[in-house]
């Protein structure tokens, strides 16, 4: 137990190539800490090397749950993350251990935090007929029905607000329940994550961007060197994976997936492979800068200096609570 007499769940976030992983399994060293992966490439088996996945040594060192769950045909979402991550730490804790959360998908990280509305998918059908019923008796009469069922949610959308009255409307044919009940649940999700934790955030990134823009193309290159083109035609070669799938999708695997559709040459490749990997590391900045509640570690000095991981090591743990169990 922590000082605040809860179980601690730490969550270390950062962009790409910002060295988590490293440190993630230095940390093993000093608390009982068990890796969950919040990662939407790591998932996927047979997604090694462009993935950056901790090799077998240093899986190891320091095991990852939730890596080498899925196969790259079969779609992984924010909500089975939460799913599963939410076992995973139960199960950690029963232990007697902390549970570590590590990566860079901050979707995953925020479905976690503060719950999820599991939302239906679009039914293409309900909302034709909610159109065809507009066009007939008019949006005002689309908001009455709305605010019988979701007095709420009627109330927050104007009456000529077409795109968001179907959408709740339609949700509420689709599922039985209306959108406030779901942003309920979602609420009592996220308020049940902080009544029974102490959660502690930490993101570690360089300073300099133009530090982390190195790293990111020197991974690349070695990537391709360890035999990353090899394992994308492997799975370019099974015959059932497309491009819109979600693990195809992944930064990197697409860009070398292109190429060996013949829609790019090697070099036009690395460089979409490389400026695509740095889109995402400004994406991954953009949601931290936003956090709330959120420690920085920085890896480098304001004068540019790197920190040894020892000094890293130190500032992690003075984030966390005098007693960490």
């Amino acid at each position: 137990m922590s000082r605040f007499n809860k179980p601690l769940l730490i969550f270390l976030m950062g962009p790409t190539a910002s060295g988590k992983t490293d440190l993630a399994i230095a940390l093993r060293e000093e608390l009982p800490v068990d890796i969950i992966s919040v990662d939407s490439a790591l998932v996927y088996r047979q997604m090694d090397i462009g993935s950056a996945k901790p090799s077998a040594q240093e899986q190891a060192l320091a095991p990852h749950r939730l890596m080498d769950i899925r196969d790259p045909s079969e779609p992984y979402s924010a909500a089975e993350f939460r799913e599963d991550a939410l076992r995973e730490i139960e199960d950690i804790v029963a232990q007697g251990r902390i549970p570590l959360l590590v990566g860079g998908t901050m979707m995953y990280f925020k479905a976690l935090l503060e719950g999820f509305a599991d939302m239906p998918a679009a039914d293409q059908e309900v909302r034709a007929a909610i159109e065809a019923e507009a066009e007939k008796l008019g949006w005002p009469a689309i908001h009455e029905q709305l605010a019988a069922v979701d007095p709420e949610s009627a109330a927050a959308i104007h009456p000529n607000h077409s795109q968001r009255l179907s959408r709740a409307l339609e949700v509420y044919r689709v599922s039985g329940k209306t959108m406030t009940e779901l942003r309920q649940q979602q609420d009592r999700q996220a308020q049940d994550l902080h009544q029974r934790f102490h959660v502690v955030q930490v993101a570690i990134a360089p300073r300099d961007r133009a530090v982390l823009h190195d790293r990111i193309a020197r991974r690349f290159e070695l990537m391709l060197q360890n035999g990353f083109l090899e394992e994308v035609r492997r799975l370019y070669n099974r015959g059932d994976l497309h491009p819109d799938l979600p693990a195809i999708r992944a930064v990197g695997y697409r860009q070398v997936w292109d190429y060996l559709a013949g829609e790019c040459t090697y070099d036009e490749m690395v460089t979409r492979g490389v400026v695509a990997t740095r889109q995402l590391a400004k994406r991954q900045l953009t949601w931290l800068r936003g956090w709330d509640q959120l420690n920085w570690l920085y890896t480098d000095t304001e004068e540019g200096q790197f920190l040894k991981k020892t000094v890293l090591i130190k500032e992690f743990l003075n984030f966390l609570p005098e007693t960490p169990l």
